[in-house]
Formats: structure tokens, C-alpha cells, sequence
């Protein structure tokens, strides 16, 4: 099986789509010889920030020396950007290798894995074939039935901000999302949580006493703001500083929790020196977060795509680009919630651009641009993302600021229109 063969093969399992439970994938890893069993991990739940969470995190330890496998969804360019060692995606041969290897033992299950199931398998056996020191574990959906906690009790799980996401799976109420996602927290492993509702930490306290985990709270009030450009962010924790390329008052706090998982990993005897801690932080990469791709005139582009991403993005279009005109290119998936998102984004737009993100969820951009229509704003339909970039770009001139948001499945062909893959 070639690397077209194998994406073939992954993408044609799709349609079995998110079926949470713990029994494929354990019986999966079971026939592979259970990988997951000889590797350490950092294990990432939440609603917002956790893959900014598991980039500065990956990017520390890769600063500290260790070998490091990261493991996020979804991609934005290519699938291989889903598994990583060392920022350096997995190659299309060994990926190839892997499926092909993968693929008889799947096939013979009479529950087949799911995709995501099939690319967390694939994941454990690369790192640890490759010999990962430690792999920085980003959750699917939820966290207590993903397949992600197919693993055994990691040396730090982390539980980020938690919304209103993926409702009719996890819950409707932000304290039934937060226990699916503690579910991740295991007999001698330690927690780091992002500060948040009293309800939503009364969870997390509880789960962890249940199994003895320690709690360390990222304490935001210990952050101090000190330079704030298009450029990246100084700031100090605890009175240690540092620097981040990241942009929005959320990143901070997203490096406040990282910087405590640095804590719990060096009482647990690795070796993180501070200098490697800075360095990790300064040096991380992580697109389609408002990043700036485009300097002049200026496109951001942000995968945000619920209500919590939008209260970033609006605030950072007011913050970095005051009193300038601001042109939203919009795609969204028809199954998120889009009305609460664009109520929460509207007040920071002048303008809208509408486009059809490339997945068979997607709501139509005549469709969206029509419920658009209440906010008595003008509004263009585009047949294509490159129509909509260029679009997007004229309406906001040079005096003006083009910001895409609303899918991460857009946020990707959106960067390669602006020459960034």
C-alpha cells in the first residue's frame, strides 16, 4: 500500500465517524503488542486551548532534549500533520508502512475502528518505534471514551478552558462536558487545570480526589502582561519571565497552564533547566491561531470555530488592529453552534465574505451568507476559498484588516492562498 492508497483506506472508514468508547481501540493496540503501555505521556482534554496547550508543551521538551511526539487533531494542510516527533511530521512512506501493517488486523475486528481510532494506533506504534521520550497526547472529543485514554495513566493529564462543544455527545451543561473530560485523569498521574468556573473545577477536584491525583490550578492572577505586539507577547508567571509568538490575551493564560505542567513534570524527575523552558516557549509554531499571516495589508487566520473562539477573536481584532475596518471571511460547519458564535463576533465586524469550508459538513456559503443577512451588514458570496481570500482582501483595503475564521477546515486552504503550507 503507497501513501495515496493508505489516505484512501483511512478516508474510506470515515463514514463510521465518532463513536466514542474504549473498546476498538484497546483491542486494536491489543493485537499491535499494546504500544501505548511502554510510552510516557502528557495527556491534553478541553474545550479551547489545547492544542496551543500540547504545541508549547511539545516545544519545551523538544527544547529540553527529550524526544518528543506530539498528536493533534485536526490538520490543516496535510493528514500527516496529525502525528509529529520533534515538530517533523510523520513521513508519507512510514505512514504508508504503518497502515498496510495496521490494516488486516482492523479489517478482521468485527467492530471496525473509526478513523480516529485507526490514526491513534498508527500514532502509538510510530513514537514508539521512533523511541519517544514522552508524547504530548491531544484528545479527540471528550476525553473519558476517546481513544486517546486507551493509555495508561500519564505522568501529567491537563484539563484546558471548557465551553458549550459537541453537546449532544458530551452534555449540556459545562460541569457534564468537564467530567467526560476529567475521565482522563488516572490513578498516579498528576492534573493541571486551566483556572475556570467554580463548577467546572468542583468536577475536576472531585475526579481527582476519586483516584488520588494531585491538583496544581494555573493561578492567572500571577500573569503580568509586560510588551504586546503583532510580534509576539512578554510576559512574566510567578515573576519568571517570558515570550511567547502567540497572540491574544487566551495565550497567556494557555502558557500559564504549560508552564505548571513544567512543574509537575520536573517533581516527577525530568530534567526541564529554565532556560529550556523559555527557549521552548519563544520557539513554538502553532498556525491558524489569529496568526498573522500576511503583514501588509494584513489577513489573520484563526480556526476558531465556537463561541468561546470567537470572544478571542473579536477582542484580538480590537486589540491589535484598533479603529480599522474589519472583513470577517466566514466558513463554518453546519452542525456548530454559528448563531451564538457570529452574535459574539458581529459587534468586531464591518464586513462579511462567505465560503464553503471543504468537509461534507459544511453549511453552504449562500446559506450562511442569508442568516448573515440580520446583521444588516454587507455580505459577498464567493464559490470558492481563493475567490474568498481575494475577496475578503479588497473589501479591506490597505487601510484595513482581513481575518478568517469560523473552521479550522478552511483555516488551512485560506494559509496556502497566502503562500504559507
Amino acid at each position: 500500500m503507497n501513501y495515496k492508497e493508505a489516505l484512501e483506506y483511512i478516508d474510506g472508514v470515515s463514514w463510521l465517524g465518532s463513536r466514542p468508547g474504549l473498546e476498538r481501540i484497546t483491542a486494536l493496540l491489543e493485537k499491535l503488542g499494546n504500544p501505548q503501555e511502554k510510552l510516557k505521556y502528557v495527556h491534553i482534554a478541553g474545550t479551547n486551548g489545547k492544542g496551543s496547550c500540547a504545541a508549547m508543551t511539545a516545544s519545551v521538551l523538544k527544547a529540553a532534549g527529550y524526544r518528543t511526539g506530539l498528536f493533534t487533531s485536526p490538520y490543516l494542510f496535510r493528514f500527516n500533520e496529525r502525528m509529529q516527533i520533534n515538530g517533523e511530521p510523520i513521513g508519507d512512506e512510514t505512514l504508508a508502512e504503518l497502515v498496510t501493517e495496521i490494516r488486516p488486523l482492523a479489517d478482521a475486528m468485527e467492530d471496525h475502528p473509526t478513523e480516529f481510532e485507526l490514526m491513534t494506533a498508527v500514532a502509538l506504534l510510530w513514537y514508539l518505534r521512533e523511541h519517544c521520550d514522552i508524547v504530548v497526547l491531544e484528545v479527540g472529543l471528550g476525553g473519558r471514551l476517546d481513544a486517546t485514554n486507551a493509555i495508561p495513566a500519564p505522568a501529567c493529564a491537563v484539563i484546558m478552558n471548557i465551553g458549550l462543544d459537541h453537546t449532544a455527545i458530551l452534555g449540556d451543561t459545562v460541569e457534564k462536558i468537564a467530567a467526560e473530560k476529567a475521565g482522563i485523569i488516572k490513578p498516579g498521574c498528576a492534573v493541571a487545570l486551566y483556572q475556570q468556573t467554580a463548577g467546572v473545577e468542583a468536577v475536576v477536584r472531585e475526579k481527582c480526589a476519586a483516584v488520588g491525583a494531585s491538583l496544581h490550578t494555573a493561578d492567572f492572577s500571577q500573569i503580568a502582561p509586560e510588551f504586546d505586539s503583532l510580534e509576539g507577547q512578554v510576559f512574566s508567571y510567578k515573576g519568571q519571565p517570558y515570550a511567547i509568538p502567540l497572540l491574544g490575551a487566551h495565550q497567556l493564560k494557555n502558557a500559564a497552564v504549560v508552564l505548571e505542567v513544567v512543574e509537575i513534570l520536573r517533581a516527577r524527575g525530568w530534567i526541564l533547566e529554565q532556560d529550556a523552558v523559555e527557549h521552548g516557549l519563544y520557539a513554538v509554531s502553532w498556525p491558524a491561531r489569529f496568526e498573522l499571516v500576511r503583514e501588509e495589508p494584513p489577513f489573520v487566520v484563526d480556526g476558531g470555530h465556537n463561541p468561546q473562539c470567537a470572544e478571542t477573536v473579536a477582542d484580538n481584532l480590537r486589540r491589535y488592529f484598533p479603529g480599522q475596518k474589519h472583513v470577517l471571511l466566514v466558513g463554518v460547519l453546519a452542525d456548530k453552534d454559528y448563531e451564538s458564535l457570529f452574535d459574539i463576533l458581529d459587534p468586531a465586524a464591518d464586513e462579511y465574505v462567505c465560503v464553503t469550508p471543504a468537509s461534507t459538513r459544511a453549511l453552504p456559503a449562500a446559506e450562511l451568507a442569508e442568516f448573515l443577512s440580520r446583521y444588516g451588514k454587507p455580505v459577498t458570496v464567493c464559490e470558492d476559498i481563493p475567490a474568498g481570500v481575494e475577496a475578503a482582501a479588497a473589501a479591506a483595503g490597505e487601510d484595513g484588516v482581513a481575518c478568517a475564521v469560523g473552521s479550522l477546515y478552511m483555516a488551512g486552504a485560506v494559509r496556502a492562498c497566502l503562500g504559507m503550507y
